[in-house]
């Protein structure tokens, strides 16, 4: 809500206080210049050092939407050029943060596309896959155009809405859509820290506390297990318990010593867990992608050991391990299936999930088949395999229309 008769500013999923002027200027390039002073009070101390730390920590190069309260005809597209931010506390009294973004103005929705470049190759496997291209935008996105081959489509409704996914993306294609400023977070996947989101990756962050989620899949830690996952169907989240382990069924990882985040862009989350282990260590890496039914992970140790991700408690599945996934034998009670797998060659586990012996890496992918037997073409376990090994990496541009 506008504080007082302030209006809001948005760059990004950055929250400001909307200031009274927008510095414009054109030439070789057309510049956007903002600034303005948050201060506690009427903030919180906390929400103003959220503030602080969430202007540094935006991106120089990324592509951001800008949208206004009161002046909203200059809601646009930019990319961070610079930023800078001044902290300053009279003890007892105000704290005050006087921050600086300079923008490289990219232009309106009606003056641009979004373009999503889907580049690499997909992933190497040992079950001689090509995977399925696939791509989500936003939700409220318009005239998704690949050029002369049009993809299929399906949709996924999750906690911010309805989320269309296209399918079967031409190879060697990026496509383009359209879309305002003010929808283009919608959708999103992002990481939040006690309950508040991340901007950017510069970031203190707690290995607790912390739950990474795009409104179809959320993860987050657990007392019971290494990880909860949790699926959004049916109109609400439906979670089950996994371990990860560096050490087979003996010993599952219950806790971490230090999370990073290596990636924190609205279409594509990555953050990283440490586990020290006396001597060593154990990372685990977990990706969410805007609009996927699964979370990636890889986890990788400095010494050969047995590595696994299951099931915390024994569900009744089939393994599919030569095809590259297990999955529940049986819809559960919210008449969904769990499916997990991996690109390399793996055992599965008795509980449900996947083994590797004598490895210091494994990449494996956890999610759900939402609707279990009844899942849509796309929603069912052997579409998600497809989809993991096909999972291309995403770097939004913006070109002229």
């Amino acid at each position: 809500m506008p504080q007082g008769d302030y209006g809001d500013l948005t760059i990004g999923r950055l929250l400001l206080r909307e200031t009274f002027k927008a510095d414009e200027t054109a030439g070789d390039k057309r510049s956007l210049d903002l600034d303005g002073q948050e201060s506690s009070p009427p903030l919180t101390r906390a929400a103003l050092v959220w503030r602080h730390d969430n202007v540094i920590a935006l991106e120089q190069g990324c592509i951001v939407p800008i949208t206004f309260t009161d002046k909203p005809e200059r809601n646009c597209y930019g990319m961070i050029d610079n930023v800078s931010a001044g902290y300053t506390e009279w003890r007892g009294e105000v704290l005050t943060c006087d921050w600086k973004v300079s923008l490289v103005r990219q232009g309106s929705d009606t003056e641009v596309d979004l373009q999503s470049r889907l580049t690499g190759a997909v992933r190497l496997n040992d079950f001689s896959l090509t995977g399925e291209r696939w791509h989500a935008p936003s939700i409220g996105h318009y005239a998704y155009y690949t050029g002369s081959s049009n993809p299929t489509s399906m949709t996924r409704t999750g906690a911010d809405g309805v989320m269309t996914v296209y399918r079967t993306i031409p190879t060697g294609v990026s496509p383009r859509w359209g879309c305002a400023p003010a929808s283009y977070l919608n959708g999103r996947a992002k990481l939040t820290s006690s309950g508040t989101e991340l901007c950017g990756i510069d970031q203190t962050l707690s290995p607790t506390g912390w739950a990474l989620t795009n409104g179809l899949v959320n993860v987050t830690t657990s007392a019971s297990g290494t990880l909860d996952v949790q699926a959004y169907t049916g109109g609400a989240w439906r979670s089950k318990l996994w371990n990860v382990s560096v050490a087979g069924s003996a010993s599952s990882i219950t806790s971490w010593d230090g999370a990073t985040l290596l990636r924190n862009d609205p279409e594509h989350v990555i953050l990283r867990l440490t586990k020290g282990l006396n001597p060593g260590r154990a990372t685990l890496d977990l990706a969410l992608r805007r609009g996927s039914r699964f979370v990636e992970g890889y986890l990788q140790v400095g010494t050969s050991a047995t590595l696994a991700a299951y099931r915390s408690t024994l569900e009744t599945n089939t393994s599919f391990a030569a095809s590259g996934y297990v999955t529940a034998t049986s819809n559960d009670a919210d008449s969904n299936k769990f499916a997990a797998g991996s690109a390399r060659t793996f055992t599965a586990h008795a509980n449900g999930g996947l083994t590797k012996a004598a490895a210091t890496s494994l990449d494996f992918w956890i999610g759900v088949a939402a609707g279990g037997t009844a899942a849509v073409s796309g929603d069912a376990a052997t579409d998600l395999r497809n989809q993991y090994v096909a999972a291309l990496p995403e770097t939004i541009h913006v070109v002229r229309r």
